[in-house]
């Protein structure tokens, strides 16, 4: 209990210096006397240092909700009481051409499942009426898939191609409903048939295989609270020993499964992230299905259920394990398609909130919020690494003149901020190494975020692929030339701004100052040339 306590003053001081140092920023940038065009690159690099306070804010508000109510998550892990009665339940992998070897390993995973009353199905998306191949080989392809579920055992789904995922599982609701329609096709392999209405309806990416014991936890979390429309569970990548993009890209991910999914189940706001999930069937049909307009159908239609009155949870236990992206290539076509719906959602977020802001508690639009902007943060590492260089190349200040307010103000926030966001993992037992390979993979990939983004607010839906699995190619030089080119900037400004140190003499605490931040981020842009090259001996 005193430790709790001591941590929660810890981490509202963490908060408070945020608030401080922003309020202070602000003010010093409104009365400093720059020239116009001073004043336009000042104003952006306060926007990006701005927009990563405010995000920082919130993830340590997650983290001051969790310290405060400590048992508010524990209970969805250690009060879960057994089930008297087994619901049907429905347990789907949707696949778009997937490696059948990596679908194969995912629907054993379904047939070991110990839950009793579950019905195990396949739904086949791929696109057998547009060429993708020679007539033969999409002939055996689709020959294959019949064959591997008829030999496991798990029915088999098909319908006429829409809406990709979520019009597969749109179409699937209505199968479960018994609104049968021309162009479905159902092969019931399953040994034991189906004889009523599935219940709650379980979904899976098709390279992520449960545990035995993951339906009974979820399914009672699920009949004791009536009102929740989905239970999310966690994303975990087993593919990381030898691999150092599935590694950090799985570190990534455990940032964000830890305190930030807390916080929100604890505030209702919790979204779906697409796989390891239950939902209810009647939830899903009283918001009409998945969105088909978004490519993160997933994020969308959370906001379907929160804004008609259903809640959601997280349950904070790894029920799954898959692979992650093994290579830049893949990893950067899932954050492009992640980002490209994220912020395209956003704008569907600032109109609903305009239109009827009272339809949500402010805590829930605030996470709505931070998770529609967050992959902004591609132009933020933009403006944060070009403003020290505009300075040192040709003395254009983008920071105040005053640098004695400045580390007054900066540096406990900065200090307390990296102590609690490191401290907090090290509670996780994730070490400083494993989060450090993550934001280095994350800041790497500001030219995908900021191309993804850009598409995003103009409307455009833009063109991806899924996810390549089961290999590892480095990427040719010029498809990172924007990471490249920046870090070479970046270094050249670190020499320019040595020689300015010794020949200039003033103002010395601003040319070492922005030194430092070029040499910081030439270092963290390095690490691309580490990262295409992702296979590491074993």
């Amino acid at each position: 209990m005193k430790k709790n306590i001591l941590f929660s003053v810890a981490v509202f001081l963490t908060i408070l210096s945020t608030f401080m140092y922003l309020i202070v920023r602000t003010l010093l940038f409104i009365i400093e006397p720059y020239l116009w065009y001073e004043k336009i690159v000042a104003f952006f690099l306060l926007c990006a240092e701005s927009f990563i306070l405010i995000h920082s804010l919130g993830y340590f508000l997650n983290i001051f909700n969790v310290m405060r109510h400590p048992n508010a998550n524990k209970s969805l892990k250690t009060n879960i009481p057994k089930l008297e009665t087994f619901p049907p339940v429905a347990i789907i992998v949707a696949s778009y051409k997937e490696p059948l070897d990596v679908v194969e390993d995912t629907i054993t995973c379904f047939y070991n499942l110990t839950y009793p009353n579950k019905n195990l199905y396949f739904l086949d998306d791929t696109r057998y009426d547009i060429s993708w191949d020679t007539p033969e080989k999409m002939a055996t392809y689709k020959k294959n898939v019949e064959d591997l579920c008829e030999r496991i055992g798990v029915n088999l789904f098909r319908r006429k191609w829409h809406g990709a995922k979520a019009g597969m599982i749109n179409d699937f609701i209505d199968f479960v409903e018994g609104k049968e329609k021309e162009e479905f096709v159902f092969y019931p392999y399953q040994e034991k048939k189906r004889k009523e209405k599935e219940k709650y309806l379980i979904v899976f990416d098709a390279d992520m295989n449960p545990f035995p014991d993951f339906v009974e936890p979820l399914v009672s979390i699920m009949e004791t609270n009536p009102n929740i429309a989905f239970v999310q569970t966690p994303q975990y990548y087993s593919n990381f020993e030898f691999n150092r993009v599935a590694r950090a890209a799985g570190l990534q991910q455990a940032v964000f499964y830890e305190y930030i999914c807390e916080g929100k189940s604890q505030k209702d706001a919790m979204f779906c992230c697409g796989t390891n999930v239950i939902f209810r069937i009647d939830a899903l049909v009283d918001v009409g299905g998945f969105d088909e307009s978004s490519v993160t159908e997933d994020f969308a239609t959370s906001l379907k259920f929160h804004t008609k009155g259903w809640s959601s949870g997280y349950l904070n236990k790894v029920c799954a394990f898959g692979m992650g992206p093994e290579d830049l290539g893949g990893y950067f076509k899932q954050q492009f398609r992640w980002a490209l719906g994220t912020v395209g959602l956003f704008r569907d977020i600032t109109k609903e909130f305009f239109k009827n802001p009272l339809k949500l508690k402010f805590s829930k639009w605030w996470e709505y919020f931070l998770s529609g902007t967050h992959y902004f943060v591609g132009w933020v590492f933009v403006m944060m690494a070009y403003c020290p260089m505009l300075y040192l190349y040709f003395k254009i200040p983008s920071y105040f003149s005053r640098p004695e307010l400045y580390f007054i103000f900066f540096a406990p926030y900065i200090i307390l901020s990296f102590v609690m966001f490191f401290s907090t993992l090290l509670q996780r037992h994730y070490s400083f190494s494993d989060l450090l390979q993550g934001i280095l993979l994350n800041a790497i990939s500001f030219p995908i975020y900021m191309k993804a983004s850009g598409f995003a607010m103009l409307g455009i839906r833009g063109t991806f692929d899924i996810t390549p699995k089961g290999q590892s190619k480095a990427l040719p030089l010029t498809s990172l030339l924007p990471q490249i080119i920046t870090a070479i900037l970046s270094f050249g400004a670190v020499v320019i701004g040595i020689l300015r140190i010794y020949y200039e003499r003033y103002p010395i605490a601003a040319i070492a100052a922005n030194t430092f931040w070029c040499f910081y981020h030439f270092l963290i842009l390095s690490s691309v040339l580490w990262f295409n090259h992702a296979e590491e001996k074993k």
